[in-house]
């Protein structure tokens, strides 16, 4: 199996979220299996086969969550030393040649990848063609709306 790239971060949030599956919401959805089961008939109680869905779901996502930690490879971008380039886990400051937009990514891991905070996944294009550039470099990414090139302003391993 391949290992997973995961900032520190992302995997603190995936260990919590596995704490909280298993010591929160699995007990809790074998007491609504069993309430659903003291009402009687489970052929056609419809509290049962939801109980039973979810139920599937969390031990799914348990499982899932538990694959990923296993494969991941922790990186702790403070402890970095990439000599200025951009890698996994650095924060990159863009300035978007034509419009002169300001923009700021940290490239992360696929579960930590949230753009609204400016989290970036490193298999996305635009991850991909910053990847091992400097600062002062330029890198072009194809968008739907077209090709754009970014400057990069500056790299941090934050």
């Amino acid at each position: 199996m391949a290992t997973i790239p995961i900032t520190k971060r992302g995997a603190e949030k995936l260990r919590e979220e596995l704490r909280r599956l298993k010591s929160v919401d699995r007990p809790a959805i074998i007491n609504a299996i069993a309430e659903a089961r003291a009402q009687g008939d489970i052929s056609e109680n419809a509290e049962y086969e939801s109980a039973k869905d979810r139920q599937g779901f969390i031990e799914g996502r348990i499982l899932e969550i538990e694959g990923k930690l296993s494969a991941s490879q922790v990186i702790d971008p403070t402890e970095l030393d990439a000599g200025g380039k951009v890698v996994f886990g650095s924060t990159v400051e863009l300035e978007e040649e034509d419009s002169g937009d300001a923009v700021k990514y940290q490239i992360v891991g696929e579960d930590e990848a949230d753009l609204k905070h400016g989290l970036i996944n490193v298999s996305s294009p635009i991850a991909r063609a910053l990847i091992g550039k400097e600062e002062g470099d330029t890198a072009e990414v194809q968008t739907p709306g077209g090709l754009k090139r970014y400057e990069i302003v500056a790299v941090s391993y934050l």
